[in-house]
Formats: structure tokens, C-alpha cells, sequence
């Protein structure tokens, strides 16, 4: 019996799940990339075609020729868009090119919620320097602070909290410099907490898995610090936000597959910050979910890619947490104490993203950061204590 094949657009270290699943599933991966080293290339077994994850016609001609019956990334927003043509032009299960527009690009994905009365927070698009200055003037003047954001980018890059006194010009050119399309996003600042939702939607229908309390930097560049699950709020503003990423699912079109939807919960209720038509990255859908449900939404999601129907029931309700390392900025010298958090029950992984000769320097975007605990228990508030016990336990000389 012929193999089924999965196309895995990205083979770094954010798909490497997706792509040990896939092989251990007895599926063919095949697996895309432009660096020829990634790491998932060096997975026994997997098919490596060097190709850039945004090079639609070239992934189209290795798709086709592969004869794939099914196609997806996890945690990145830049192959989306040649996920979406590629499951078009083959027939496959997958978004549109419609919806991967509007779970990529921050514009058109407030426009499409706004339309659908999803709630969102006040913004303005703007492409030049004259329109950045006059919406932030309107945001302000509605009595919010102020935040800026490119509309086309990910994980923090080029997100700025605007003081009261900011130089609006160099505000303008830092955050316009992260933008591919040269748009920005001027937009009142959400204060409350923030989560983001886990859903795999299903023939239409969206299916809420987890809902994960998040910790940030802050102001201004708001690079997230850890994550856990479940979520603490309230059962009543649980069910208010499972509504929320419902609707906001459903809005932009994703009727199969995966979505990781952020909201903060403000005074006046939860509202959308942004949502991606794919897994969620930071370990959350990868390893947190399944630490605290038992469901492994990677195995769900290539199964929905191939058209099969995942099995979408907890198996259990526990707790699970990530905790980023804080350094100083230099070049790292030395790295200790790894082995004495590894020894902590309840850790279950410890990784260090930056090593010994590498430079660090101030965390504004999630590259920056250089490494994690990652730990379970049986409700998130012990799994965020073993978490941070494990980190304290780390020392990284700069």
C-alpha cells in the first residue's frame, strides 16, 4: 500500500514537530526549505526539497510532482499563502488564498472582524509618515495610549508602545522597517490580560482546545516570557473568549485546520489582538497542549490536512507551563546549571536557543530570547512555580 504524503512548508526548528509526527505516523514527508542545513532535513526518512517557503510556483511543481495528498506549516505566517494555493490547485484540505491574506496581514484581518462585529480595537491603516502622526493624534484623542505595529510581520518584530513625549518620527521608522509592505498599524493599546486560544476547526465547525494565560515583556516591545495552561480567568470570561476566537474563526474563513487567536480582556470585554490560521509557536500547540490535554494538535492538524478526522477529546486536565531565560546583552561565555533543572520533577524539557560564543542583546523580539523550561503538574499554578524554579536554576554568563 502506497504511503500517504505530507508536504511540511518550513523544516527549522518551529516545524520539526510536524515533521517527526508526520514520519511517525508512517506518512512521506516531504519537507520544504530554502536553507539546505535545516534541522528537519536531518530527519531519517523525511524527503528534503530545498525551495523557499514563499516560492508558491516552486513548491507548486514539487507538490505536483511529489503527487502529495496534503500540505501545512506550523508557527510561521510566511508560507501561508502558499499553503492556501497549493491546497487550491491540488484539490486539497485547506484556506483559501482570501483567508490566508487576512490571518497574515494585521490590515485586512481588523477590517474582516470589524465587518463581522468581532470585537477589535480602535485602528487606523496608515502608509506614510503625515498619516501615522494624525492617527495616532485620533487614538489618543479617544483617550487610549497608543500602540504601533508593522501590518505584515510576526512575533513582535517592530511593535512600539508610544510614550507621551515619543519622537514620532523615529517611532514611525523603527516600526516601518519591519513592515514587508510598508503598512502600519496605529491602534488604541488593549490593557488586561492576555491569552491566546488553541482551535482546530473541522468541517466549519471550531473546536476550542486550550486556552493559555500569557506573560510579556511589557512595554514597549511586549516579547512574550512564558506561557501556561489552562487558563486562571474566570469560567464565566473563559467561555466570553471561546466565543470571541469562535466568531473571529469564522470571520476570516477558516473552516479546516488549525488557528492560534490572541485576545486580551479588556474593561470592555475580550478583543481580538491577532490570530494566525495555523499552530500556535513558543512550545504552546507542540508541547503545552499536550502536556495539559493529552490532545496532540500536530497529529490533528496533519490529519485534517489529509482530509481524515482527528480525535479532538481531552484525555485529561493538567497543568503546563514555559518560562523564558532573562540574560544580559554581550556574548555569551558560559552556560551552567542545565542538568540541576533537567533534575526537577515536573520539568520536562530545558533548551538553550543561544549558546556559548553567540551575542545577545535586549529582548525585543522572540528570536532574542535564549532558552526555556518547560514543566507540567496538575493545575498551571505548580507547573509556572517548577517552571520558574527550573529557570532560577540556569545560569548564562555574558
Amino acid at each position: 500500500m502506497n504511503k500517504k504524503k505530507i508536504m511540511i512548508l518550513g523544516a527549522s526548528i518551529l516545524q520539526l514537530p510536524a515533521i517527526e509526527k508526520g514520519i511517525e505516523m508512517g506518512l512521506e514527508v516531504i519537507a520544504v526549505d530554502m536553507n539546505p542545513e535545516a534541522i528537519g532535513f536531518k530527519v531519517p526518512g523525511v524527503v528534503k526539497e530545498v525551495i523557499s517557503t514563499i516560492d508558491t510556483s516552486g513548491i507548486l511543481e514539487a507538490a505536483n510532482r511529489h503527487q502529495i495528498n496534503g500540505i501545512m506549516t506550523l508557527a510561521s505566517d510566511m508560507p501561508m499563502q502558499s499553503v492556501a494555493v497549493i491546497s487550491h490547485e491540488m484539490g486539497l484540505v485547506g484556506i483559501s488564498e482570501d483567508t490566508a491574506l487576512k490571518a497574515t496581514n494585521k490590515a485586512f484581518m481588523r477590517d474582516a472582524l470589524r465587518e463581522a462585529e468581532v470585537p477589535v480595537p480602535l485602528y487606523f491603516r496608515v502608509k506614510d509618515k503625515d498619516e501615522f502622526k494624525k492617527a495616532v493624534q485620533k487614538v489618543r484623542n479617544a483617550g487610549y495610549k497608543c500602540i504601533v505595529k508593522p501590518a505584515d510581520n510576526s512575533g513582535s518584530r517592530g511593535v512600539d508602545l508610544l510614550k507621551d513625549d515619543s519622537d514620532l518620527n523615529i517611532a514611525y521608522d523603527y516600526t516601518v522597517q519591519y513592515s514587508r509592505g510598508g503598512e502600519i498599524i496605529v491602534e488604541e493599546f488593549m490593557e488586561g490580560p492576555e491569552v491566546s486560544v488553541e482551535t482546530l476547526a473541522v468541517d466549519g465547525d471550531v473546536n476550542v482546545i486550550q486556552i493559555t494565560d500569557k506573560l510579556t515583556t511589557g512595554a514597549p516591545y511586549f516579547v512574550e516570557m512564558g506561557h501556561s495552561q489552562p487558563s486562571r480567568l474566570s469560567e464565566e470570561t473563559k467561555e466570553r473568549i471561546r466565543q470571541v476566537a469562535i466568531a473571529a474563526n469564522k470571520a476570516i474563513g477558516i473552516t479546516n485546520g488549525p488557528s492560534h487567536t490572541e485576545i486580551k480582556v479588556t474593561k470592555d470585554g475580550p478583543k481580538i489582538v491577532e490570530l494566525g490560521a495555523r499552530l500556535g509557536g513558543d512550545c504552546i500547540t507542540t508541547h503545552l497542549v499536550p502536556l495539559s490535554t493529552g490532545v496532540n494538535m500536530v497529529e490533528c492538524s496533519i490529519r485534517i490536512a489529509l482530509g481524515e478526522k482527528p480525535d479532538l477529546v481531552a484525555k485529561w486536565n493538567k497543568g503546563a507551563a514555559i518560562r523564558y531565560l532573562k540574560t544580559g546583552t554581550g556574548v555569551v561565555k558560559g552556560i551552567s546549571g542545565v542538568e540541576n533543572a533537567e533534575r526537577i520533577e515536573g520539568v520536562k524539557q530545558v533548551s538553550i536557543v543561544h549558546g556559548v560564543g553567540e551575542q545577545v542583546g535586549e529582548i525585543k523580539s522572540s528570536v532574542d530570547r535564549t532558552g526555556f523550561v518547560i514543566a507540567q503538574a496538575e493545575d498551571a499554578e505548580k507547573a509556572v512555580t517548577i517552571a520558574e524554579n527550573g529557570v532560577k536554576l540556569i545560569r548564562v554568563e555574558v
